[in-house]
Formats: C-alpha cells, structure tokens, sequence
C-alpha cells in the first residue's frame, strides 16, 4: 500500500502537540488515549487512525496531489515504536513511576518531532535498517 508522506507529517505533528502535553500534565489517561491511536495504526493501518483519518478527511482535499507516494510499511512499523514507548510511558504513569513514564514520553516525542518538523522517520529507519540485516 502507497501512503501520502504529508500524512503521517501530520500525523507527527498532532503526535508531536500531544506528547507535549502529556509532558506538561503528566497524564497517564492522556497517554493512554495517544496510545491507542498508535496501536489503531499498527494493528488496524494507517488509514484507519483518526489522524489519518483527519488528514483525508479534512487537509489531503485542500491540496495538490502529492509529488510521490511512500510505502506504508516503514511508517507502520514507526507507529509499533510509538505505541511501545506510549505503552511503557503509560504502565509507568499509571503505576506511579512518573520518571518512567516520562522518559518514554520524552522519547516518542523527540522521534515525533523529528518526523514533523524535519520528515526524517526514526521509526522508518530503523525498518528499513532492520529489512537491509535481514537480506543480508
């Protein structure tokens, strides 16, 4: 499946706002709710995360198309990095160890931040990394 790379740039940027104040709160149930829309991206695709939902809905139709496309897989697996970090941030929230759950926290940010302000995909990365050891 090809995805629309200024997809999932918006997708990090709400991810990036998100992350920000759940560092500021220091709410668990906050990102619990940013971890669950990890997971929908990994476990259901990304076209059925509400970002990526609220990008085709509501920015992609106000656009040109887009130059090219990306393969939805390393994107994916980046989304399975974030809900990793936001599953431990959240154990580490809920269960009291508050400097747990932000170091996660701090951790999926920096990587959300660099996606939407840079496109440069931690999680891509290590994907294709990853798929370049395999085949060797």
């Amino acid at each position: 499946m090809q995805i629309d790379p200024r997809g999932t740039r918006f997708a990090a940027a709400l991810t990036t706002l998100v992350l920000c104040a759940v560092l500021i709160t220091g709410s668990g149930a906050l990102l619990a709710v940013q971890t669950a829309i990890f997971a929908l991206g990994v476990f259901a695709g990304l076209q059925y995360s509400p970002y990526g939902w609220l990008y085709r809905v509501a920015i992609r139709p106000r656009l040109a198309p887009p130059r090219e496309l990306e393969d939805a897989r390393p994107p994916r697996f980046a989304q399975g990095v974030g809900f990793s970090f936001g599953l431990v941030g959240t154990v580490g929230y809920l269960a009291g160890a508050d400097w747990l759950g932000l170091a996660a926290t701090a951790l999926a940010l920096a990587a959300a931040f660099l996606n939407a302000a840079f496109g440069y995909c931690l999680g891509c990365e290590m994907y294709l990394t990853i798929r370049r050891f395999r085949s060797a």
